[in-house]
Formats: C-alpha cells, structure tokens, sequence
C-alpha cells in the first residue's frame, strides 16, 4: 500500500509516500524561510499563498521520487489540526481533490501527535505508552501518550512557545531567522554564566506548565535597557553569543526539568521529543544527560524529522488500519484542541 502524506500546518510545503510497512519512498519539503526572514516570524496570508503555489508541485516530485504513477496512490494522508487555518486550508483541499480523483480513502493527521510518531517512525519499533514533548515555534506541550493517536494533555505554555521565544530573543540580538538555529549557533561561542535568566514555574512541582513570556522581557530588558526599546541597540559579538547562551539554557532548563517531573508523575519510563526546537543540540545533550541519570528511555528524531516535513504523518497507517477514514466534508481545526 502507498500513502501520500501531505503537510501544510505553517510554512513547509511537504508531501512524501510511505508504505504500509512504514517504509518512506519519498519526501519532499519546500522551506519557506527566505519568504519571512524580513518579518521576524510567520506571516500567515504569505505562508497560505505559497501553498497554494507550492502543493502541486511538491506533490508531483514526491510521487516522481518514489517511481510511481499518481494513480499509484492507494490513500492520502493530510495535516488538518493544529496549524494556520489558511495554510491547513490548502493541505486538505489538495488532499481531497485527489481522494475524489483517484477514489481512494481520506485520513486525517493531527500534527503534534505525527511529532512524536516520528520517534517511532526513528526508532523502528513501538515506542507507546511514552511522555510526548512537542516543542516547536508554535506548541510546548506535554501529553500522556498511551498510543499512537491516544494522547491527553499534561502540560503546556500558559503563553508564548518555547521556539516563538527563539525567534524573539534572536531579532532582539539581530540574529537572522529562524531563531532556533541562530542561537544554537551564537550560544556555542558564548558563556551561559554571564548572565542570569529566570527560569519560569520551574520550581512549581504541582504543574507541567511552561511560561516564555518573561524570560522573552528579561532578555529584552538585558540587551535593551528598561527604557523604551531601542531598535537600534547594538551588542559586541561576544556579548551576543553570552545573552544566547544564557537564554538558550533557560529554555532548555525549563524543558529538561518539566520532561522529568511528567515522567515521575506518571511513572512512565519512556520520552519521546518532538518539533523544531528538538533539533537544538544542546536541548539534546540535556536530555540524553536525563535519560542516563535517571534511567528512562529517551527518544529523539534526526535534525530533518524535528521540523516539519510529511514523513511523520505516516501515523496515519495506523488510523487506515483501524479503519479510520474521514468524509469529503471534513474540516479544518487550527486550535490545539480537536472538537470531540
């Protein structure tokens, strides 16, 4: 059986065939990086635009890379929640269009639970029941994952994401976007101790939450002052990598230590990391200390399964399976959580 998955929750255009045995044929991701670079973050009627631009395309190269024939095509797999509602728009029109064309089934992707399928998509076994943290710019959450598409949330920011807080603090340091990538880069030239960040409800052992908000205004008032924001404020390269690193290490104190607190409530023994902001080394390095210390198993994706891409909508083999499939009238939900 071949499935084609299609991804388009922000601003990836990406579309990939993977079998029944969960073996990828193809993938293939459209960054739109250089489209929003100027703008410091998304801007959603651009990223939908490119979509609509950039589906076909993909979808062809996709199925060209797997040596196959469209009417190869035995299901088609789309993203329709959490996201942009514009850009999931996309996804699912083009997913729908070729279901009714090639008269093949519908299924449904839920984005965040395809993050951390990709562990299992990476491990090559099941991975189920596990802790599923998702960090990326737009989620920093927890869930009890009993199975691949059972999943409760634990946890989450109570405002802004941990990778949306990359994005700020980079523009702040006049780092380029993505921020993510930018301040792993300036945070390994840079000395953490120089600088103290708070690390927001870290001590607050009663709740899995996260807060990036105020450590976002620490590190403003730190480069910046407390006066009116300077947009013309520079630092000295040295300066730069030591406020990176020392924010970098409070993002990721506050990851490691909620991902364990989760854990020993729970009493599960398994981790699994999803989402861009999983691509950080030094969230990695973290992690993989955690898992040694205190004994559970630690599950990561490679660099190119942490982004966004289409190969882990491959979960949807375990809705086609259950027999799962989804009516032409089905929509889009951009909120986090799915009506029941």
């Amino acid at each position: 059986m071949h499935l084609l998955t299609l991804e388009t929750t922000c601003d990836e255009t990406a579309a990939a065939i993977v079998t029944d045995e969960l073996e990828v044929l193809s993938s293939v991701v459209a960054s739109q990086d250089n489209l929003h670079e100027r703008f410091g973050g998304v801007v959603p009627e651009i990223a939908s635009r490119t979509h609509v631009e950039r589906i076909l395309p993909v979808i062809d190269q996709a199925i060209r890379n797997a040596n196959l024939r469209l009417l190869d095509v035995d299901a088609v797999a789309v993203a329709n929640t959490p996201g942009l509602a514009g850009s999931l728009l996309v996804g699912l029109t083009a997913a729908k269009a070729l279901c009714l064309a090639l008269d093949v089934p519908l299924l449904a992707v839920n984005h965040l639970q395809a993050h951390v399928y990709a562990c299992r998509l990476a491990h090559g076994k099941n991975v189920f029941p596990c802790i599923g943290l998702i960090v990326s710019g737009g989620h920093s959450n927890l869930y009890r994952c009993d199975g691949p598409t059972d999943f409760t949330l634990i946890g989450g920011t109570i405002d802004d994401a941990a990778g949306e807080a990359f994005d700020k603090v980079a523009s702040l340091l006049g780092l380029p976007y993505p921020g993510g990538p930018a301040i792993g880069n300036a945070a390994a030239n840079g000395d953490p101790a120089r600088f103290r960040f708070p690390r927001p409800l870290i001590d607050d052992r009663s709740r899995l939450d996260f807060s990036f908000s105020g450590l976002k205004t620490a590190v403003r008032y730190q480069v910046h002052g407390t006066g009116k924001l300077d947009a013309q404020a520079s630092l000295d390269e040295q300066t730069v990598n030591d406020v990176a690193a020392a924010f970098q290490e409070a993002v990721v104190d506050c990851l490691v230590v909620k991902a364990e607190l989760a854990l020993e409530q729970t009493g599960y023994r398994t981790l699994c990391v999803g989402g861009g902001v999983a691509a950080n080394r030094r969230l990695r390095e973290r992690l993989e200390q955690s898992s040694a210390q205190h004994a559970h198993e630690l599950h990561i994706p490679p660099m190119n399964l942490c982004t966004d891409n289409a190969v882990m909508g491959a979960i949807a083999i375990e809705r086609f399976r259950a027999g799962k499939f989804e009516s032409l009238d089905l929509d889009v939900f951009p909120g986090l959580e799915r009506p029941k």
